[in-house]
């Protein structure tokens, strides 16, 4: 379990993050869902990069 959480926590927090931003929009608040809409994307691609430069 550990090592499947160590891998995936990325995927886990965006995914975490985009049930915010969705939560946020239903409830009607519409610009705070826009801004918080872009932090899966940042969180994922912050993860690409740092794996990309790790050398083990």
């Amino acid at each position: 379990m550990k090592s499947f959480i160590l891998k995936w926590y990325p995927v886990i927090l965006a995914f975490i993050c985009l049930l915010y931003s969705v939560g946020l929009g239903l409830f009607g608040m519409k610009e705070e869902a826009q801004y918080s809409a872009h932090w899966p994307g940042t969180i994922l691609l912050f993860a690409l990069a740092i794996r990309q430069r790790r050398t083990s």
